[in-house]
């Protein structure tokens, strides 16, 4: 599902911001987007946005990785920074392969 999808608003019903897609968005509308690497493997989506509110800046996204209807999938925190939009497919992109988050050391949903 895409950010496009979520904007229940119509907010980016018009992009004004001079780029390919919104320069400001909001973070309802990014959870739930799909993660994808640059060899188009569907490496999961985004499943939380968690943000520092002492400075208003986002730390990094929680990524879902794996597993069916929830169940085995592992988590990864992802620096905001190593996610790129891609606003023609309304994704992200996250520069790693696939391969090397099956074996990385994730977290589960109770720890």
């Amino acid at each position: 599902m895409s950010y496009l999808d979520r904007d229940t608003y119509g907010m980016y019903k018009s992009n004004r911001s001079g780029g390919p897609g919104p320069s400001v968005m909001g973070a309802d509308t990014l959870i739930g987007n799909d993660v994808y690497n640059e060899k188009e493997e569907d490496l999961g989506d985004i499943k939380e946005i968690m943000m520092d509110t002492r400075t208003g800046r986002v730390n990094y996204a929680v990524l879902s990785f794996g597993g069916f209807l929830g169940m085995g999938e592992k988590l990864f925190a992802v620096p905001w920074g190593a996610l790129k939009l891609d606003t023609q497919h309304e994704r992200f992109i996250l520069n790693v392969d696939k391969d090397r988050l099956k074996d990385a050391p994730g977290f589960d949903k109770d720890h």
